[in-house]
């Protein structure tokens, strides 16, 4: 509804997402929605051709293009938008701030929404701050059922196994998640090809196995995944690749090796991959940790399949990150207030903010001088500007 009101007011919307697999898929559900209204919705991602990043530019920067969807590719220089009205983001944990930021310069003060099921510590400050106004969908759709959360030691690793050795023969299809090892892709990538190896040649060796990482060249991961769809691949094993974009209703079991190595929204994201159909679905964390941390991580996801219980808890263990900067978390710039124990307090001085700005925008009132010399000693490079 969102991107319609702005394509009919004569603007260009834009929609970012963090990968290739995620963008074709909304790529083609946009399209077949607004086919029939004759919007124009085009793609732009990394492994098209010179030629068609070249024609997909063109469009833009016309405006023939009415709806662009795509990766980094749409941040990327000589990407200029006709007139950009509103910007969309999905899963803006992984993106950094000034990523997001360039999007947005892209368009004269565009609107922006964005899109997560597990908001990290700074989404989840400028909440409680004002920044951004909040919706929520707090209800499963029609005929799923919430995924139930196990933790299993390295030692249970054949429990497991056999787990999903029994839900094979019922017809059901499963993930297996490849620890995170490094930040390399290569590395990530020689270690799931390893894993797969294992799991076909000495676990499942009467099951098909497939493999799924991001050294693939994009066609060759668009036919695996079409194939785990099609019924055709029984496991896959896979690196992050899979934690977003991914959907297919018959994968009920996810099962995550030394989880301890992910943050809390990549867990959660990564078990959202099942549950999506009508069997009741596993998400299985396998870790040998007895680190603090790592244990009240994995606890929260045992407990609740909430992405604003679990983000709460993320704020708790990582903070909250800058208001005004990039990081994404560490220690609050607030000397006394709590933004979790003094939520309410916050929403008051939020409401508050909000009608001294309505009734006096340059804050030139007397009652408002002290705020207007502190605001401009805090921040003497920023403008006060009235948001409509």
């Amino acid at each position: 509804a969102a991107i319609l009101a702005c394509v009919e007011n004569g603007y260009q919307a834009a929609v970012m997402v963090p990968t290739e697999i995620l963008a074709e898929q909304h790529f083609i559900v946009l399209s077949r929605l607004f086919r029939r209204l004759g919007i124009v919705v085009d793609l732009a991602v990394g492994s098209l051709t010179q030629r068609g990043k070249r024609s997909v530019r063109e469009r833009i920067a016309t405006g023939i293009t009415q709806v662009a969807v795509g990766t980094h590719a749409l941040i990327q220089e000589g990407v200029e938008f006709r007139k950009l009205g509103l910007v969309i983001i999905d899963e803006p944990h992984r993106f950094g701030a000034l990523q997001r930021a360039a999007l947005r310069q892209k368009g004269e003060n565009p609107d922006v929404l964005v899109m997560t099921a597990t908001p990290i510590p700074r989404t989840l400050t400028m909440t409680l701050y004002g920044d951004l106004d909040l919706s929520i969908i707090d209800e499963l759709p029609p005929g799923r059922r919430p995924v139930k959360t196990h933790r299993k030691r390295a030692h249970q690793r054949a429990q497991v196994y056999e787990a999903i050795r029994k839900l094979q023969h019922q017809g059901q299809q499963a993930y297996v998640v490849c620890p995170l090892i490094t930040e390399s892709e290569k590395m990530q990538a020689k270690a799931a090809e390893e894993l797969a190896k294992h799991l076909q040649e000495e676990v499942f060796p009467e099951l098909r196995v497939g493999l799924l990482h991001g050294q693939m060249k994009p066609m060759e991961k668009e036919e695996i995944m079409e194939r785990f769809r099609a019924g055709e691949i029984d496991i896959l094993v896979s690196t992050t690749v899979i934690e977003v974009g991914v959907d297919v209703p018959n994968a009920t079991v996810m099962v995550i090796e030394d989880a301890e190595r992910f943050g809390l929204a990549q867990l959660h994201q990564l078990r959202g991959r099942v549950g999506r159909g009508e069997h009741q679905s596993y998400c299985i964390l396998i870790s040998d940790s007895n680190g603090e941390d790592a244990n009240r991580r994995l606890d929260v996801l045992v407990r609740t399949n909430d992405g604003f219980v679990i983000a709460e808890e993320d704020l708790r263990l990582r903070g909250p990150g800058e208001i005004y900067g990039t990081k994404q978390s560490g220690v609050p710039s607030l000397r006394v207030a709590d933004i979790l124990r003094d939520a309410e307090l916050l929403e008051l001085a939020r409401q508050e903010a909000f009608r001294t700005v309505q009734s006096d925008p340059e804050l030139k009132q007397p009652q408002h001088r002290l705020l207007q010399s502190a605001m401009q000693r805090n921040m003497p490079r920023a403008v006060l500007a009235t948001v409509s």
